[in-house]
């Protein structure tokens, strides 16, 4: 019986792995999304909208509803006993005989079943929400990930913007006899480097999207509101919602275990009985009457060991408990570190990496265009400012990777 209600939860973060192996499998599909209309929403209606449609909630209200009927079956006599008897049991003659005899539960056996399965109910109630909170985790980061796609693209795009302009140029120097060839060569390989990423950044962008379709589960193409800041806003609880979700699991998972133990100690009553019969006796009819009796369990020990055993379950769940709340917070006090470390770099190009990089490809811009400045040059400095550029996009991706994760830390529940 033990085995029946431990837990079998898995986090939506490694199923999601195989999952989405499978849709970069099929991004031959995907291009042809890109054509159908998209629905721009808000991460609080994404995760709104996950929550009421996804299918792995669905199954955890089923659950819930499933337990919650089992409460009727609390209630739990014998199958009634019918039993027929025909022969020479009399005299002589051939007599007949009729009993019928049903059994009843003593003690507090109902109540023992009633108050197991109401904790049962319960627990599928937290085995629920952590399903929900690890779902929020899982579209959030999924969120973010398209958001970060968007911002790659929009570089992409300045970049060709960029370096069109300088081909105009190296175009121009070139007939005037001001450069040679390969300033031209040069620069319609990039351009053409570049228009090549952007059908790449397109596919990357569509299986993003496939992916927070996939956590919200729906049938429309859904995308993030692109007016969504890039960096995720990170809010400090001093009261950890993980730290909660854990310990009510674990703790109802115990008060399941105790209820089991007073089960398996009710099943050790005795049962009443009682009875009718009718038969003949000479052939003459009709005698009857009533019988009553107890089912007395001599032989309760494997009640008594099943009720040890939930008992050292109870031990075990408290231990996981205390076991897993110690990794909560190492994990915890690690991903502060790597936040803060995340944080610290973000600002720096926040406050003056792309400032220097915009007045990098300016001033190179206009040098080279006046001719101060040599082709090489120009492309030293060009490089420079949008790796400067890229950096930045990578640094904000990073740090909400890791805002993310220090806002919905991995549960241990096993």
């Amino acid at each position: 019986m033990n085995s029946i209600y431990k837990t079998q939860h898995k986090t939506f973060a490694n199923f999601a792995k195989k999952t989405l192996r499978a849709l970069r499998l099929s991004i031959f599909l995907l291009a042809s999304t890109a054509t159908f209309a998209q629905q721009s929403i808000s991460l609080e209606k994404a995760i709104e909208l996950a929550k009421s449609s996804n299918i792995d909630l669905k199954i955890a209200d089923k659950e819930i509803e499933k337990q919650t009927v089992l409460k009727k079956a609390a209630f739990q006599p014998d199958p009634l006993q019918v039993q027929y008897q025909g022969g020479q049991f009399n005299s002589v003659d051939f007599d007949h005989n009729v009993s019928v005899q049903q059994f009843f539960p003593l003690g507090n056996i109902t109540k023992a079943n009633r108050q197991l399965q109401e904790e049962l109910a319960k627990l599928a109630e937290k085995r629920k929400a952590l399903s929900s909170y690890e779902l929020e985790k899982a579209v959030t980061l999924a969120y973010y990930q398209y958001l970060y796609g968007v911002s790659i693209q929009k570089l992409n795009s300045e970049l060709n913007a960029i370096y069109t302009k300088f081909l105009k140029n190296a175009e121009l120097r070139f007939k005037t006899g001001e450069s040679g060839n390969i300033e031209v060569i040069s620069a319609k390989a990039k351009v053409k480097e570049i228009e090549t990423q952007k059908v790449q950044l397109e596919y990357d962008l569509a299986i993003y999207q496939k992916q927070l379709q996939f956590f919200v589960q729906t049938d429309e193409n859904i995308i993030p509101d692109e007016k969504t800041s890039l960096k995720y806003s990170f809010i400090e609880n001093e009261d950890s919602k993980a730290a909660i979700l854990m310990t009510d699991f674990y703790q109802q998972q115990i008060s399941v275990y105790q209820k089991e133990v007073g089960t398996f100690k009710a099943l050790r009553t005795p049962k009443v009985g009682l009875g009718y019969f009718a038969q003949t006796i000479n052939t003459e009819s009709l005698f009857q009457g009533f019988t009553a009796g107890l089912q007395i369990p001599l032989f309760g020990g494997v009640n008594t060991t099943k009720a040890k055993a939930a008992e050292i379950s109870i031990s075990q769940s408290q231990l996981a408990l205390d076991k897993n709340k110690m990794i909560l917070n190492l994990q915890k006090e690690e991903l502060q570190n790597n936040f803060q470390k995340q944080q610290k770099n973000l600002d720096y190009y926040q406050n003056e990496g792309l400032q220097y990089a915009n007045q990098i490809i300016e001033t190179a811009q206009k040098s080279y265009a006046n001719g101060d400045m040599s082709y090489w040059s120009y492309i030293s400095f060009l490089n420079q400012a949008i790796d400067i550029k890229k950096q930045y996009s990578e640094a904000t991706h990073s740090y909400n990777q890791s805002a993310i994760e220090l806002q919905f830390p991995t549960i241990k529940n096993n």
